[in-house]
């Protein structure tokens, strides 16, 4: 089976269906940090970072990604240096390959955490 990370996200219209829990859990040990939403149809990482540039920084970089592979997360920082990431497909209302695609990539940006 290919890596995440080596993989590049679909439009879409193309993938289908979102995923059963059941399906992500059986990828979330390729994306350490990442867990399933309360909501149950979203996947979710928080991390602290050293100070609100890094956090700023970080989110540039998570930007490029998202711009590149055509998928976007939704971002939350709070109190200056906490920041939550969270993914789903907005257009299937849940998780699919693209969010845990976009996950893996972000994992390996450097957070400087």
């Amino acid at each position: 089976m290919e890596s995440l990370i080596n993989k590049k996200c679909l439009p879409c219209e193309g993938i289908g269906r979102a995923l059963t829990q059941g399906e992500v859990q059986s990828h979330l040990g390729e994306i350490p940090g990442w867990a399933i939403g309360s909501d149950g149809k979203s996947i979710e990482r928080s991390l602290t970072l050293k100070n609100f540039v890094a956090c700023v920084n970080f989110i540039n970089k998570i930007k490029d990604i998202a711009e590149d592979q055509q998928h976007h997360p939704d971002v939350h920082l709070t109190g200056y240096k906490h920041l939550k990431v969270v993914l789903y497909t907005h257009a299937l209302g849940g998780i699919t390959e693209n969010d845990l695609i976009l996950a893996a990539k972000i994992n390996q940006l450097e957070a400087h955490v």
